[in-house]
Protein backbone atom coordinates (compact mmCIF):
# COMPACT_ATOMS: atom_id res chain seq x y z
CA UNK A 1 0.00 0.00 0.00
CA UNK A 2 1.23 3.59 -0.47
CA UNK A 3 0.71 6.61 0.71
CA UNK A 4 -0.24 9.59 -0.93
CA UNK A 5 0.84 12.91 -0.19
CA UNK A 6 -1.46 15.87 0.25
CA UNK A 7 1.40 18.05 -1.01
CA UNK A 8 2.51 18.23 -4.60
CA UNK A 9 4.98 20.20 -6.42
CA UNK A 10 4.08 22.25 -9.66
CA UNK A 11 5.89 24.10 -11.95
CA UNK A 12 4.59 27.21 -13.99
CA UNK A 13 6.01 25.88 -16.89
CA UNK A 14 8.72 28.66 -16.75
CA UNK A 15 12.69 28.92 -15.46
CA UNK A 16 10.95 29.34 -12.08
CA UNK A 17 11.94 27.33 -9.09
CA UNK A 18 8.85 24.30 -8.27
CA UNK A 19 6.20 26.10 -6.13
CA UNK A 20 5.00 23.31 -3.61
CA UNK A 21 1.41 23.96 -2.00
CA UNK A 22 -0.89 21.98 -0.92
CA UNK A 23 -2.88 19.49 -3.41
CA UNK A 24 -6.34 20.65 -3.30
CA UNK A 25 -5.10 24.73 -3.53
CA UNK A 26 -3.50 23.26 -7.16
CA UNK A 27 -6.27 21.11 -7.73
CA UNK A 28 -8.55 24.66 -7.36
CA UNK A 29 -6.30 26.33 -9.36
CA UNK A 30 -6.29 24.16 -12.15
CA UNK A 31 -9.93 23.42 -12.26
CA UNK A 32 -10.20 27.98 -11.96
CA UNK A 33 -8.37 27.90 -15.03
CA UNK A 34 -11.13 27.61 -17.29
CA UNK A 35 -13.51 30.51 -16.32
CA UNK A 36 -10.42 32.79 -15.87
CA UNK A 37 -10.78 36.02 -18.36
CA UNK A 38 -7.45 37.96 -18.19
CA UNK A 39 -9.48 41.59 -19.11
CA UNK A 40 -12.25 40.80 -16.29
CA UNK A 41 -9.60 38.86 -13.78
CA UNK A 42 -6.37 40.30 -13.86
CA UNK A 43 -7.34 43.78 -12.90
CA UNK A 44 -9.19 42.52 -9.48
CA UNK A 45 -6.38 39.75 -8.69
CA UNK A 46 -3.43 42.74 -8.87
CA UNK A 47 -6.41 45.63 -7.85
CA UNK A 48 -5.43 47.97 -11.15
CA UNK A 49 -7.49 49.72 -14.11
CA UNK A 50 -5.46 48.24 -16.82
CA UNK A 51 -3.57 45.10 -16.37
CA UNK A 52 -0.22 44.69 -17.70
CA UNK A 53 1.05 43.03 -20.95
CA UNK A 54 1.29 39.06 -20.95
CA UNK A 55 4.44 38.42 -18.39
CA UNK A 56 5.43 41.70 -16.63
CA UNK A 57 2.62 40.42 -13.54
CA UNK A 58 3.94 37.24 -12.79
CA UNK A 59 6.71 38.71 -10.60
CA UNK A 60 4.46 40.57 -8.63
CA UNK A 61 1.82 37.58 -8.48
CA UNK A 62 4.57 35.58 -7.20
CA UNK A 63 5.61 37.66 -4.27
CA UNK A 64 2.31 38.46 -2.99
CA UNK A 65 1.51 34.75 -3.50
CA UNK A 66 4.67 33.59 -1.42
CA UNK A 67 3.26 36.35 1.17
CA UNK A 68 0.08 34.74 1.00
CA UNK A 69 1.41 31.46 1.58
CA UNK A 70 3.64 31.83 4.61
CA UNK A 71 0.64 33.30 6.33
CA UNK A 72 -1.72 30.19 5.32
CA UNK A 73 1.74 27.97 6.83
CA UNK A 74 1.29 30.32 10.19
CA UNK A 75 -2.14 29.66 10.62
CA UNK A 76 -3.10 33.22 10.64
CA UNK A 77 -6.46 33.67 11.23
CA UNK A 78 -6.52 36.79 8.20
CA UNK A 79 -5.63 33.91 5.79
CA UNK A 80 -8.18 34.39 2.44
CA UNK A 81 -7.81 31.12 0.87
CA UNK A 82 -10.00 32.64 -1.86
CA UNK A 83 -7.41 35.04 -2.97
CA UNK A 84 -4.71 32.49 -2.86
CA UNK A 85 -6.49 30.24 -4.92
CA UNK A 86 -6.97 33.24 -7.19
CA UNK A 87 -3.29 34.03 -7.17
CA UNK A 88 -2.78 30.78 -8.21
CA UNK A 89 -5.28 30.96 -11.12
CA UNK A 90 -3.30 33.93 -11.88
CA UNK A 91 -0.08 32.49 -12.06
CA UNK A 92 -1.33 29.80 -13.77
CA UNK A 93 -2.52 32.00 -16.61
CA UNK A 94 0.27 34.28 -16.53
CA UNK A 95 2.75 31.93 -16.61
CA UNK A 96 0.83 30.04 -19.90
CA UNK A 97 0.39 33.47 -21.85
CA UNK A 98 4.23 34.46 -21.20
CA UNK A 99 5.29 31.24 -23.18
CA UNK A 100 6.70 31.63 -26.55
CA UNK A 101 4.14 30.34 -29.03
CA UNK A 102 5.77 28.72 -32.10
CA UNK A 103 5.65 30.35 -35.20
CA UNK A 104 3.35 28.44 -37.59
CA UNK A 105 4.92 27.86 -41.14
CA UNK A 106 3.43 29.76 -44.09
CA UNK A 107 1.23 27.75 -46.27
CA UNK A 108 2.79 28.34 -49.65
CA UNK A 109 0.82 28.43 -52.47
CA UNK A 110 1.03 26.09 -55.39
Amino acid sequence: MTMMSNVIAFQPRMARPHLRRPRLLVQAARAGLAGWNRRRDLRRVLKCDIPPPAGLALARLLAEEEQLDLVRREGVAGYDMHRHIMLLIAILAETAAAMPRPVPNPVTCP
